[in-house]
């Protein structure tokens, strides 16, 4: 896990913003999410999604870890980009710094090609945005071993996924 304290100076804010709102514009996508590891929204532009965006942010962060574990796996260091295509709907996750993921919603009104020039862009951009604001807040990416969380813990953990997913 990664700590999840984030402080967004309103420069930092308007500069992803920017970056983010012009990512849609010049993509045809519908959201675009930026979250950290840990699954927590630190901004999103574009269409509301009809569900709940806070659940969806946890499994997009859960889903690049799993990818990640995976790519170790097969012998690579890390898998940079992941796509998932859906038969009207996709979403093309890609990281823009150490623990931070960009998340592109799109429809059929646009490719996948598109998207992924469009993102590589944004990208450079906003690692510029996130490796400043990192050095302001003196950020440090610590790793917490398994024992830090209690039993407890680890119990409500599977508790609350169980029932994100129960009927």
């Amino acid at each position: 896990m990664v700590k999840a304290n984030w402080k967004v100076f309103e420069k930092d804010y308007w500069a992803i913003n920017t970056t983010l709102e012009e990512l849609l514009d010049n993509s045809n996508s519908k959201s675009i999410l930026l979250l950290d590891k840990t699954g927590q929204l630190i901004s999103s532009v574009g269409q509301q999604p009809q569900f709940d965006l806070y659940s969806f942010a946890s499994l997009c962060a859960a889903d690049f870890e799993a990818n990640a574990q995976l790519a170790k796996l097969v012998g690579e260091k890390d898998f940079s980009t992941l796509y998932h295509q859906g038969s009207n709907e996709s979403m093309y996750l890609s990281r823009v710094e150490r623990d931070i993921i960009l998340v592109i919603l799109f429809d059929k009104k646009t490719t996948l090609g598109l998207v992924r020039l469009r993102t590589r862009k944004a990208v450079e951009g906003l690692g510029v945005v996130i490796r400043r604001l990192y050095e302001k807040l003196e950020y440090e990416n610590e790793e917490y071993t398994e024992s830090e969380f209690g039993e407890e813990f680890t119990a409500e953990a599977e508790f609350e996924i169980d029932s994100l997913f129960s009927d």
